[in-house]
């Protein structure tokens, strides 16, 4: 298992999309979510969208490998279905969850998963990042950039962190992590 975690804004979205382009035996963990779906997205594609409530069912049902409130009533998780769709399809499961989802699964998968943490280049270029997205209120951007530091406090509890400040490089330095886990 490929854990890749960073905060939102950082480009673990593109690099891992990239990864997938590569070559490599892995197939994308599609995450589930509560939050709101956003222009061109797609349920079961690139994410699984719920209310809250049902995710409240999923998690009081036990059906998440792991799951994290990020904000109130916003949660992100991962279905159990998900490593047992890409595994019965022979292919490695690849990972885009926060930084405590990432550490949760790592825990319960400590020898068979790499945990990758992307760092960006600075909270200000993160700013900037997440600005010309476009997608952002000055409410919802500081709320990003709150949790950001927060979950980039996490960063030296995974296997290997690499800073996105040349996208190009970053995902090499990844594709390069990667071949040198699965080859182990």
């Amino acid at each position: 298992m490929i854990i890749f975690s960073a905060p939102s804004g950082t480009g673990k979205t593109t690099i891992v999309k990239r990864l997938l382009s590569m070559g490599l035996p892995l197939e994308f963990s599609i995450s589930a979510t509560s939050r709101k779906m956003r222009q061109g997205e797609q349920h079961g594609v690139d994410y699984y969208f719920y209310t809250p409530e049902i995710f409240k069912e999923k998690i009081d049902k036990e059906e998440f490998l792991e799951w994290v409130e990020v904000y109130e009533n916003q949660f992100y998780g991962t279905l159990k279905t998900e490593l047992d769709r890409i595994w019965q399809k022979g292919k490695h499961v690849i990972f885009d969850v926060d930084a405590i989802g990432g550490m949760n699964i790592k825990q319960k998968f400590p020898n068979n998963s790499l945990a990758i943490f992307l760092m960006p280049p600075s909270l200000q270029e993160l700013r900037n990042r997440l600005n010309k997205r476009g997608t952002e209120t000055p409410e919802s951007l500081a709320l990003r950039l709150d949790r950001a530091e927060y979950e980039m406090g996490f960063a030296k509890q995974f296997d290997k962190v690499i800073t996105n400040d040349n996208l190009e490089e970053a995902t090499q330095k990844t594709y390069n992590t990667i071949v040198e886990f699965l080859n182990q």
